[in-house]
């Protein structure tokens, strides 16, 4: 390994552990604003939203945006959140959606991300010391299918239906290492709430996402409501076009959905589209038999990349033939399982035991995106757990520095979606082993990584080592 590895480790190892700990003093005490003051809540009533002033947008270089007149907004006054986590309204139903993908393009490079409701909750308060109980919801992209960004996103309901944006805790990777947090900010520390969906909206309506002159700064109007999309499976009434102007004055087009939320996202060449979502998209009666194969083969495949890969990568095309006569795959993701599976097939023609190993854990992933609508969330995760710990050994193996520190930190991130549904000694045996194995990654002692891989593997599935991970099929 080169001592260019090396470096990279010791120095970004500390930044991603800086960016970790100020997550955790976050959470700690449940209260995101800190209340230093130490004086209880005030009850919640409606409250003016503190709007930036014309100095503040000038000297923010936002005085010559186009914004929308005073008139149109509908977001200068919060209404009382006394069941603010409970987070339903149709056009944004973070409460109710229990994890979701996207998928498109950026840049050029393919682009997913993965959206999970985090179980626990936070306190932020407000400046004028009303109190709001909010949700979390975590948002984690891959760019070329490494990480690269993670955004914890706070969410609360008004009392209207309106919902709100309270802020996000973002980090930024380049080269599996957190490169910046640009883009964080709070509500009652930096600016005030901001509404992210009116409760009815309507054309013409405009509101603020991000509302903090110099800091963040988005405004949306709305340019068409009752509209029909294609969902994942057919048609969607209902949906709401909007035009999001940003501050260096682009314009971005996006569209929400009933039952999902953000929907569509286009600026210039890049795309962001829903693929699935659940509930909403869930089916009953367990994983179908033609798609616990595909999964089971991929796990084949990596176990045993030589001559007889080929019979199984064979069952495995045969199987995604069956599988997408059952009309049960969203559109947007026959694709991306599609080109595993090719991927697959030519890197098992190919020979080369390390793009086999690679290629069946791509398969593996688009099995895992596939298998969100018939199993629970926290299962799912579990599985990309997994993945994600043999990622790291042929990372570790192809002496990969950036995709290896890339790879524990999507696992320090994936382990957040399951925790809680641990008991409290296999949650401390999971959050220690997690921390020997960065510590072995910074050593390059690739024994000792690939034997906390396997540990991590083992309590993760919660079955004895050597036991597949893969559901029974139905």
């Amino acid at each position: 390994m080169t001592r260019t590895w090396i470096a990279a480790l010791l120095a970004v190892g500390a930044a991603a552990a800086i960016g970790i700990a100020a997550f955790v003093a976050l959470d700690a005490d449940g209260d995101a604003a800190g209340r230093a003051s130490g004086a209880p809540c005030r009850e919640s009533a409606s409250t003016n939203v503190r709007q930036p002033t014309a100095a503040q947008l000038e000297a923010a270089r936002l005085a010559e945006l186009p914004l929308a007149p005073e008139s149109a907004r509908v977001d200068l006054t919060t209404p009382p959140f006394s069941n603010s986590t409970e987070v339903s309204n149709p056009l944004f139903p973070i409460g109710e959606l229990r994890s979701a993908i996207l998928n498109g393009t950026v840049d050029g490079q393919r682009f997913k991300t993965e959206t999970t409701l985090l179980p626990d909750t936070r306190v932020m308060e407000r400046s004028n010391g009303q109190c709001i109980e909010v949700l979390v919801s975590q948002y984690l992209a891959y760019l070329d299918g490494r990480i690269h960004e993670v955004a914890l996103d706070l969410y609360a309901q008004a009392d209207d239906g309106s919902a709100w944006y309270l802020g996000e805790d973002v980090f930024n990777y380049e080269d599996g290492a957190i490169a910046d947090t640009a883009g964080t900010w709070f509500a009652g520390i930096d600016g005030p709430a901001a509404m992210i969906m009116p409760a009815d909206p309507k054309v013409g309506d405009a509101h603020r996402p991000e509302n903090i002159a110099g800091l963040v700064f988005e405004e949306v109007t709305v340019k068409e409501v009752g509209k029909t999309v294609a969902g994942p499976r057919g048609p969607i009434h209902g949906a709401i076009v909007t035009r999001e102007l940003h501050d260096d004055g682009s314009f971005e087009e996006k569209v929400f959905a009933p039952g999902y939320g953000e929907f569509f996202t286009a600026s210039g060449g890049d795309v962001e589209a829903l693929a699935l979502g659940v509930p909403t998209d869930s089916l009953p009666g367990g994983v179908p038999v033609p798609l616990a194969a595909i999964s089971t083969g991929a796990d084949q495949v990596y176990a045993a990349p030589g001559s007889a890969a080929r019979a199984v990568v064979s069952r495995m095309n045969d199987a995604w033939t069956t599988y997408r006569r059952s009309g049960d795959v969203p559109v947007r993701l026959v694709g991306h399982t599609g080109q595993a599976l090719k991927s697959l097939s030519g890197a098992v023609a190919g020979g080369n035991r390390a793009a086999v190993r690679q290629a069946a854990l791509n398969a593996k992933q688009a099995a895992l995106d596939l298998e969100l609508q018939y199993r629970p969330a926290s299962d799912v995760d579990r599985g990309r757990f997994d993945a994600w710990l043999r990622q790291l050994l042929v990372d570790a193996q192809a002496k990969d520095g950036g995709a290896v520190l890339g790879d524990v930190a999507t696992l320090e991130w994936v382990r957040d979606r399951f925790e809680a549904d641990l008991d409290p000694v296999d949650r401390t045996r999971l959050d220690t082993l997690l921390t020997d194995l960065r510590e072995s990654v910074r050593d390059e002692d690739l024994e000792a990584v690939s034997q906390t891989a396997a540990d991590l593997r083992e309590l993760a599935s919660g079955r004895p080592r050597g036991d597949s991970a893969t559901p029974t099929a139905r």
